[in-house]
């Protein structure tokens, strides 16, 4: 079943895109390479990713936080800001 999102979760996935985008050009990776990277064969995971029409599944944070060179806690709670805003403020407040 697929996943129904309010307009701000769109806006703020759509906000995320970028940024993943911006991680891994920084690492120096195509969509190809950070997929593979993931466990995955084809780039259209990732370009999902960036165009801000998937999630990233909680399992593949330690790879994709190990191919950007980021870790783990700072990938998770960039992706919590933009997945769960409620639950990233309960923990973090408004920043």
């Amino acid at each position: 079943m697929a996943e129904r999102l309010s307009d701000e979760q769109k806006k703020l996935r759509k906000k995320l895109g970028p940024i993943l985008k911006s991680y891994r050009t920084l690492a120096g990776l195509t969509q190809l390479e950070l997929a593979n990277k993931l466990g995955f064969k084809a780039y259209t995971f990732v370009s999902q990713l960036e165009g801000g029409t998937g999630k990233v599944p909680s399992e593949v944070i330690p790879k994709m936080a190990k191919a950007f060179g980021v870790s783990e806690k700072e990938l998770a709670k960039l992706l919590l800001k933009h997945y769960d805003p409620d639950m990233y403020k309960a923990l973090f407040g408004g920043k």
